[in-house]
């Protein structure tokens, strides 16, 4: 990092060190601070276009608020970079998303700068507003309280029930929309479309600076003045746009649209709005990936790229000269169009990632059967239960740990109406670098507790295809399909396809002294433990149970009738999961078998890459070894395991 082409950045620590300079530093800071956020990230990865696009904003937020008294909180966070290093981090930066390192997202408890931990989007504005109740009721009037959400994260649920909530608060309340039309894809739906309008609205943009200062003058002529001055900027706006101003309809003041790269000008704006009471709204237009022209031209493949040269572009990626395994998300993608090109009725829907779940293959090959619906998981799963009342099979694509926000509609919309919806659930387990936010931890546990549910995880890509063959098989009803981030381990993973007998596990060898049973992609731990163990003269046997709902139970009456020493594998949370499913059914058969579940513990998981996590939560293929080692005995036995 040559501090000497930053002369300004490294004496700025905390936003008191960024107030000592003038407002005519501050393009100079902002372009400091984009170069920082590119040098760092280029070397260790994280998220990258989101919080280029919103430098001037972060700077300005920071420059005129008086944080951390004033709450500045941030939606999803994937925006966040400048604001951490602007906070006391930007000396431990480098240190982002790396296990032990600080969180690539606020987080409450990193810094007292980040009000509200996040990583979902669409809370900021439910978030804000319940700091700025709570402040309205301790008599703190001067506290500002400002929430900074992208059009994206506009379209959950949520941020309505935000909005509508806020307006009839007379709350010290700042929504500051990011509009970028982006979210990490292109964003969908009609809020995209009105937002455009304003945007590309010249009369309106033209003569809203003309009508501004006339506005000004009336309001000086004293409170009675107030509600006139209201009603002719919603007759203006309304007017101009020749449709009602949607976030006037809900009883914000609407402000903008703005240059969100304007820093001076956005400072002198958030400034003025600080003396406005009530719910406000500033419209603030900005381009992802600004600063760094790949990331402008290409935002969704430049959300997250990896370690890039920041002087090429050419982003960093290993070459193997074999062939290697397939992502899981893309051997979805692929088999879904496989299964709709047979099957007339199966149709796509994702919430708002289609290149992150590899919905988009689908959305290429046949437009007119995938949808994306935005970020609106509740959404998704009742939209999917309505085609599904007509005779569709939905392929509901989410990740897991989103698939939480839409729990509701998966039990009364799908379950109890026993619909065929077959939820496939991207980046479950441990997730890698997002962290806690998005591990996918608790799936198993709660969809095995739905009745009608069927509930399975792969163990490698032909399970993956074969699971969702068996799915979309008449009478299916609900059905959760489980599957990891990253790669499987089959490069000649495109096996023809083929029905799988509901709740039916299989046995992939056999063995003495312990069983090691396994579900999904952990399975291949065990495989490796299993070889290491043989070439000790220790053969455990292996089972992979495919099904949490409904158990293979003529597999597990075989497993406790032969073994006194059960281990329990899976790569999510050990309270209520498959560990605790085998537990359930020794005891309500009286089984006495000596168990020990390995999986995720009742705590939160830091952030890393998957295999330090799995090391970390102890259910690698080493802690399997040193697992089985406790239980079984040496012999000199030929291998049994095969």
């Amino acid at each position: 990092m040559e501090d000497s082409k930053r002369p300004l950045l490294p004496n700025i620590n905390y936003p008191a060190d960024l107030k000592q300079y003038k407002e005519e530093d501050l393009e100079q800071i902002s372009q400091e601070l984009r170069q920082y956020i590119i040098d760092t990230v280029s070397v260790n990865g994280g998220h990258f276009a989101a919080s280029l696009g919103v430098v001037e904003l972060t700077v300005a937020l920071h420059y005129v608020l008086n944080t951390p008294y004033d709450k500045l909180v941030w939606d999803v966070g994937h925006q966040a970079y400048g604001h951490k290093i602007l906070t006391g981090r930007k000396s431990v930066f480098h240190t982002n998303r790396v296990l032990h390192g600080i969180s690539g997202f606020p987080n409450m408890a990193e810094s007292e700068y980040d009000t509200f931990g996040v990583g979902h989007s669409s809370t900021s504005i439910s978030a804000a507003l319940g700091m700025a109740v709570a402040s309205h009721y301790k008599g703190e009037t001067d506290r500002q309280h400002v929430a900074v959400i992208g059009d994206g994260a506009m379209t959950a649920g949520l941020a309505f029930e935000g909005l509508n909530h806020a307006g009839i608060e007379n709350s010290n309340l700042l929504v500051i929309l990011n509009d970028n039309c982006m979210s990490i894809d292109p964003n969908v739906g009609a809020l995209k479309e009105y937002l455009t309008s304003i945007t590309t609205s010249k009369s309106y943009n033209r003569f809203r600076d003309d009508i501004s200062n006339m506005l000004i003058k009336l309001s000086e002529l004293g409170p009675n003045a107030h509600k006139f001055v209201k009603k002719i900027e919603k007759s203006i706006k309304g007017t101009l746009l020749k449709q009602s101003n949607l976030f006037e309809a809900l009883n914000f003041r609407y402000f903008g649209p703005v240059d969100g790269h304007d820093v001076k000008k956005l400072a002198a704006v958030i400034r003025d709005l600080k003396d406005i009471p009530g719910p406000k709204l500033l419209h603030c237009v900005t381009l992802k990936g600004k600063g760094f022209a790949l990331a402008e031209k290409d935002q969704t493949k430049w959300h997250a790229p990896g370690l890039f040269d920041k002087i090429t572009g050419e982003i960093k990626k290993s070459v193997s000269d074999k062939p290697q395994p397939p992502k899981y998300q893309d051997v979805f993608g692929h088999t879904l169009v496989e299964l709709a090109e047979a099957n007339k009725n199966i149709v796509g829907i994702t919430p708002a990632m289609p290149s992150g779940s590899s919905m988009n293959i689908m959305m290429k090959a046949m437009p007119d059967r995938a949808f994306d619906v935005g970020i609106a998981e509740q959404h998704a799963v009742t939209f999917s239960a309505g085609l599904a009342t007509q005779g569709l099979i939905p392929f509901c694509n989410i990740y897991s740990s989103f698939m939480q926000r839409a729990y509701d509609q998966v039990i009364h919309d799908v379950a109890i109406q026993n619909l065929n919806v077959v939820f496939c659930l991207d980046r479950a387990g441990v997730a890698g670098a997002d962290g806690a936010t998005h591990h996918g931890a608790y799936d198993l546990a709660y969809m095995r507790c739905i009745p009608n549910m069927t509930v399975a995880a792969p163990m490698n890509e032909e399970e993956l295809r074969n699971l969702m063959y068996t799915a979309q098989k008449e009478n299916k009803g609900p059905f959760s399909i489980r599957y990891p981030r990253g790669n499987g381990v089959m490069p000649d993973w495109k096996r023809p396809l083929k029905e799988l007998e509901v709740g039916k596990g299989r046995k992939i060898c056999d063995g003495e002294d312990v069983a090691i049973l396994t579900i999904g992609h952990v399975g291949n731990f065990a495989v490796e433990a299993c070889k290491e163990l043989n070439s000790e003269g220790i053969h455990p046997a292996h089972y992979d149970l495919r099904f949490v709902k409904p158990l293979d139970e003529a597999l597990l009456h075989d497993v406790f009738s032969r073994y006194k020493n059960v281990i329990t594998v899976e790569d999510g949370c050990l309270q209520g999961g498959m560990g605790s499913a085998v537990l359930e059914f020794m005891a309500d058969h009286d089984y006495s078998s000596k168990v020990v579940r390995l999986g995720m513990p009742d705590e939160l998981v830091e952030h890393g890459e998957q295999p330090e996590l799995w090391a970390l939560c102890g259910y690698d293929t080493a802690a399997i070894i040193r697992t089985v080692k406790t239980m079984a005995v040496r012999r000199t036995t030929e291998t049994i395991a095969s």
